[in-house]
């Protein structure tokens, strides 16, 4: 875990910028990463040096050339951060949109057949994935997802797949449940009834809890919000196989190159990632002796999914003498109290209490989390459970067990003046 070298959580939150403190409400926990996470200092300096500058790719002029180096070289990071040494990454308006991009290239692209997805999904991939099937005359399938486990299974695919399976999206982690899904296991039932498939898959959540491997998968696209992962707002990240590549696309008439980018792109937004990536190569030489980038970069990975575990159990099930959220009267958690698909995240519902107040109590004792309604966000998750709506509390790897206590303090206090 980060805590087992002296001084490391110190400096892991030192190169955060807000880690313990609101610019406009003041000191606060911060465990509402999964709506964005914290944003790395480094970004913060990139985003401000590169708006700065006036020039654009394509140019006869030396800071022309420096930008497309900086991007070759991002994409180049980007390459090893996923582990995806075959297709080809590029930047959009958001993760939403390129989602819909690649859903909509993959669907209108393919011959006649079926749409398949889940119900666990984000609306991001379901939007697209009915939008665009409706709009071929294709079939759209939604495998159901585990309401006990707040996952989906490999197993519950089966049945859904056919040969005639065109296009089949996968979610990553739920942003809701914040349970994780096995991708590899859900692409290698699909191919082997439709080889030919077009998967994307949303990675939008999972990404800041790091053990991102593309290569394993057996997917074609592969999508992320960088703010969710470190960096900034503004700008998303997809990755497409050769194969989806082939696929024809929108761009430009006449542009070289067969591109999926739509006019001049913002190299800072290239160049934050690149921080990002840094950042994990970083944190892999602190917690491990590896020499090579990719190594380091796993290794960070492991080392923030343990140290995440540990939080979570730490919220669970208590911290020293606190009592944790099981023992915590009319608390009720998602998915169940030891899910080793829990992805940093606890999503809780307090009987007698609706969720918006609890968000409100909780902001009262400088806890920012977030309420997660039952809408067309996370309806598909809430109201098979019969919830309104659930409180959401959101952490990663810079957070701390000290952090976790203050929460327990004060969900003590919120369900004993329930209870009183």
């Amino acid at each position: 875990m980060l805590t087992e070298k002296p001084g490391l959580l110190d400096e892991i939150r030192g190169r955060f910028a807000h880690v313990d403190s609101c610019p406009f409400e003041g000191p606060r926990v911060f465990f509402e990463n999964a709506g964005g996470a914290l944003t790395l200092n480094s970004v913060v300096q990139t985003s401000a040096k590169f708006a700065a500058i006036p020039d654009n790719q394509g140019r006869d002029n030396p800071a022309a050339h420096a930008l497309v180096a900086l991007i070759d070289k991002a994409k180049d990071d980007m390459r090893v951060f996923f582990n995806a040494p075959q297709g080809q990454f590029f930047v959009g308006e958001s993760g939403t949109e390129l989602l819909f991009r690649l859903i909509r290239t993959a669907i209108v692209g393919t011959d006649a057949g079926r749409v398949l997805g889940s119900t666990l999904e984000h609306p991001a991939t379901r939007s697209a994935a009915r939008h665009w099937a409706e709009v071929a005359g294709k079939p759209h399938v939604l495998v159901h997802h585990d309401d006990a486990t707040g996952s989906v299974q490999a197993a519950a695919y089966v049945p859904q797949i056919t040969p005639d399976t065109r296009v089949a999206t996968i979610l990553h982690t739920s942003p809701v449940t914040g349970m994780g899904v096995d991708v590899a296991s859900i692409a290698t039932e699909i191919r082997k009834i439709a080889p030919d498939c077009f998967i994307i898959v949303d990675g939008i959540q999972h990404a800041a809890h790091g053990r991102l491997d593309i290569e394993s998968y057996d997917v074609d696209g592969y999508v992320v919000s960088p703010y969710k992962v470190f960096s900034r707002h503004g700008y998303g990240i997809a990755w497409v196989s050769d194969r989806l590549h082939a696929i024809k696309h929108e761009h430009l008439i006449g542009t070289p190159g067969n591109p999926w980018e739509f006019g001049t792109r913002d190299t800072g937004a290239y160049v934050t990632f690149s921080d990002v990536v840094d950042y994990f190569d970083w944190l892999g030489g602190e917690v491990s002796d590896e020499t090579d980038r990719r190594a380091r970069i796993k290794a960070a990975g492991e080392a923030i999914h343990a140290h995440e575990t540990w939080l979570v159990q730490g919220m669970i099930h208590g911290v020293g003498n606190l009592k944790g959220l099981a023992e915590l009267p009319g608390v009720s958690i998602i998915g169940g109290l030891d899910n080793p698909l829990r992805e940093g995240l606890v999503c809780l519902s307090v009987a007698g209490m609706d969720a918006p107040d609890v968000v409100t109590r909780l902001r009262e004792r400088g806890i920012r989390t977030h309420t997660r309604k039952a809408d067309h966000y996370s309806g598909n998750v809430l109201a098979p459970l019969g919830l309104p709506a659930a409180v959401r509390v959101s952490m990663c790897h810079y957070n701390t067990e000290a952090e976790v206590a203050q929460f327990l303090h004060a969900m003590r206090d919120i369900t004993e003046s329930v209870t009183a």
